[in-house]
């Protein structure tokens, strides 16, 4: 058999690649949910490994050593509690995620930019207060007037979220892939079958 393959297999087996652990505070809520709190199956592994998680569901995968073996872990949680945090980033991704990933001007979702509400050019500050997700056609458009002489709305005034709210707000944007034993420990804003 080839070495160069024994050696890209022992590196990347295809198997294993894709088996991530969500990671929930000692609460037993996720860190968060957008993005969504993933390990690596080798992380995981590793704390628990450490004594810092309890494994509270596993793939059907195993991994091997010389001396031990290990069902891979797909939910683990965290043995001490790491508080959130109060004070949110001002980001652009939490900006976006602020606005729902949707242009403040005509709700167009996609390619987004940011726009300032009042413009730097005009005494404008870069805060959360002043700036939107903006789509490019509206960002062109407004350009460096102000807001009353463009014809335009805001669909909702900018303002600086909690962090409490802004948690709330990723849980609308559920990933593509959920493994189903994540699905106990996961709460979307999605309609329960009857």
């Amino acid at each position: 058999m080839d070495g160069n393959f024994r050696t890209e297999f022992t590196r990347n087996p295809a198997s294993l690649r894709h088996r991530p652990a969500l990671v929930l505070n000692a609460d037993y809520r996720p860190l968060s949910y957008y993005p969504l709190s993933l390990w690596p199956w080798q992380d995981a592994i590793k704390a628990a490994w450490l004594d810092r998680v309890d494994i509270v569901a596993e793939y059907d995968d195993i991994v091997r050593s010389p001396s031990t073996q290990i069902r891979i872990p797909s939910v683990v949680v965290l043995k001490d509690y790491v508080k959130p945090q109060k004070r949110v980033a001002f980001t652009r991704f939490n900006l976006f995620l602020r606005d729902e990933f949707n242009c403040q001007y005509c709700g167009a979702k996609g390619e987004l930019t940011f726009d300032h509400v009042v413009p730097r050019a005009n005494g404008g500050v870069t805060s959360w207060q002043n700036v939107v997700a903006a789509c490019s056609p509206c960002n062109l458009k407004k350009g460096s007037k102000p807001l009353h002489r463009t014809g335009m709305n805001l669909r909702k005034p900018p303002r600086q979220p909690g962090a409490e709210e802004l948690r709330n707000m990723g849980r609308k944007f559920p990933p593509g892939h959920l493994h189903e034993s994540w699905m106990d420990f996961l709460y979307w804003d999605a309609e329960l079958e009857a």
